[in-house]
């Protein structure tokens, strides 16, 4: 069983843009009256019995169950019969509203998340369909439940053999997109070792070191723009709260996030195939992503946007029939590959390796991306005279491609 989501922009008309509106509206009030009520319930169970509070109190009867998925999707029906509002939105679009929260308290017990927030104005930004009707896509137009026939600009085609599973409506800045979710009832094979192998170090300097010695920059699409989105928040700032001005002026801030985005998307899917031209396996660190992004450096590792592109490169790989995994990531840096001895802590600021054992000298990046192919090589079970043949240990032939 194969699953994609394919992402197309919607055309729709005035009166369908202002029913996406009211939806939303109506799912945040959902979203929020339920978690008031969790809130609620967990705050009743941890007052002191013996005194009483002096900033509130919760008359909840001691034998009321716990708030959950299904008991709220219950009062969810029942409430709806006296809501018109509620009425006009799809019953099914609130249930997963419902399952949004859930994921939020499994997120927050089993991920380690904070407790979750009540939404603001704005703040919701798209609604799932979870079922459509038979042949919901007729030419050019989507036929969405309670909405009807909506046109869409079909950047790519269809496949006739997918079952459209469910639909989401996204609000953006630059419009409103729809992400449909198809699925193949055809098996999947396993990807196995094949070909020549290439390591990928990821860096700020450098975007990506790769093995056999080529170096991509990094764009840093939000320093670029840093200046522009600085004036345009100044902007935000002076106008007044409410007015229409401002909803203008954070319209632009926003249309600004989402072009630093879209560039940043751009330059890794370029890449991932640029990479995947290369080789039949690509070996990448096994990061502390979270940890990265608390550190000193957590600005420009948050807009070189490492978690996004390894994410990219391993479907593309998979859509490509290349092979990719994850391997160890400590001491990298630190590995001579030629001699394979440890040379010590380097500064940030010494960017050449140079082994004081062997002499092997290259750039501090390629040196990493170079030990992370041989631990790839070595997780795979190939041997060094198998795959190397007198060649330099983990550094394929490099090849040309004009993608970047």
């Amino acid at each position: 069983m194969l699953n994609l989501t394919y992402e197309y922009k919607l055309k729709p008309t005035s009166s369908q843009i202002a029913i996406f509106q009211d939806w939303l509206e109506q799912c945040r009030r959902v979203y929020n009256y339920a978690l008031a009520e969790r809130k609620d319930w967990y705050r009743s169970r941890s007052c002191r019995i013996n005194a009483c509070s002096l900033n509130c109190e919760y008359i909840i009867p001691a034998n009321a169950p716990r708030p959950t998925y299904a008991s709220q999707c219950r009062g969810l029906t029942t409430y709806r019969k006296t809501s018109e509002n509620l009425q006009q939105v799809h019953s099914q679009v609130l249930q997963q509203t419902l399952k949004r929260l859930e994921q939020a308290f499994v997120s927050m017990w089993e991920g380690g998340h904070g407790f979750p927030r009540f939404k603001k104005l704005g703040t919701i930004r798209s609604f799932v369909f979870p079922a459509l009707g038979k042949n919901p896509v007729q030419g050019n137009a989507i036929k969405l439940p309670k909405i009807g026939l909506i046109r869409f600009r079909q950047s790519r085609p269809i496949p006739d053999n997918a079952i459209i599973k469910q639909a989401r409506v996204v609000k953006r800045a630059s419009g409103w997109y729809v992400m449909l979710t198809l699925q193949w009832d055809v098996p999947v094979p396993d990807i196995l070792p094949h070909g020549e192998a290439i390591g990928i170090d990821v860096g700020i300097s450098h975007f990506v070191a790769v093995s056999n010695g080529q170096l991509f920059p990094n764009p840093r699409p939000f320093k670029r723009l840093e200046r522009k989105l600085r004036l345009l928040q100044q902007r935000v700032s002076r106008k007044q709260l409410g007015s229409n001005n401002r909803a203008k002026a954070q319209a632009k801030v926003s249309r600004l996030h989402e072009r630093i985005a879209n560039t940043r998307k751009q330059y890794h899917w370029e890449l991932a195939h640029n990479l995947c031209d290369w080789a039949g396996m690509v070996f990448a660190e096994d990061l502390n992503l979270k940890g990265l992004a608390k550190g000193m450096l957590a600005k420009q590792c948050l807009d070189a946007g490492w978690g996004q592109f390894l994410g990219i490169l391993r479907g593309c790989c998979f859509k490509r029939g290349v092979y990719f995994q994850k391997v160890d990531a400590k001491k990298t840096s630190q590995t001579c590959p030629e001699c394979l001895v440890e040379t010590g802590k380097k500064p940030l600021s010494q960017r050449v390796h140079s082994c004081q054992y062997c002499g092997y000298t290259t750039d501090r990046d390629v040196a990493a991306a170079q030990i992370v192919c041989i631990r790839g090589l070595a997780a795979v079970g190939h041997t060094v005279k198998m795959l190397c043949e007198g060649k330099h240990i983990g550094v394929p032939e490099k090849k040309e491609s004009s993608r970047l």
